[in-house]
């Protein structure tokens, strides 16, 4: 009884991870339509320090624009303390529309970003594996273009990040909040 419940639980670990590596990016992904302003409605993440910092993060809002060389200019704002932290990055892009590279000169980590599904003017959301070292996260985000989205659509949000092995105590649906919300216009 033991061997077969090892194999069926070697069987779903060797399934999640096959689903990690097969993401798709949006069809006919349109850069253009892709940038403005979005807010952080939800977040699920396998690294330790989004198990770590869960229960603090709130909602934020990520402000993309073209850049010149046809990268992505990425700046998230959010609250931290009792101040307001941008942060910003420059996502690379790759051979494949909706599909970009970010190196983080921060923390050494290189992330391979896809927009696997998105409507433009509602909704986005991405897959992020992160690697560092020897260490590989997976992150899913779903933005919203305002700070309310539809139960279908958090419920999309929550069913693709348990297909890429998250589990329900990684996934966090981000609590609102005003604070910092106007400065990434």
């Amino acid at each position: 009884m033991q061997a077969v419940l090892l194999s069926l639980t070697a069987l779903a670990l060797f399934g999640a991870l096959q689903a990690q590596e097969e993401v798709t990016v949006q069809p006919s992904f349109q850069q253009e339509k892709f940038t403005g302003k979005w807010y952080s409605i939800g977040l699920a993440s396998s690294s330790r320090w989004f198990k770590e910092k869960k229960q603090v993060l709130k909602m934020c809002t990520t402000v993309v624009t073209l850049a010149a060389d046809g990268n992505l200019d990425v700046t998230s704002t959010y609250p931290k303390l009792d101040r307001c932290e941008k942060r910003n990055s420059l996502f690379l892009k790759t051979d494949q529309p909706g599909r970009f590279s970010y190196s983080s000169p921060r923390w050494g980590s290189q992330h391979d970003i896809r927009v696997v599904e998105t409507n433009y003017d509602e909704y986005a959301l991405l897959h992020t594996k992160k690697i560092k070292g020897t260490d590989t996260f997976i992150m899913v985000t779903l933005y919203g273009r305002t700070m309310e989205l539809n139960p279908e659509l958090l419920e999309k949000f929550t069913r693709f990040s348990m297909a890429q092995g998250l589990t329900e105590d990684t996934i966090l649906l981000l609590p609102k909040t005003d604070k910092c919300m106007t400065d990434a216009a």
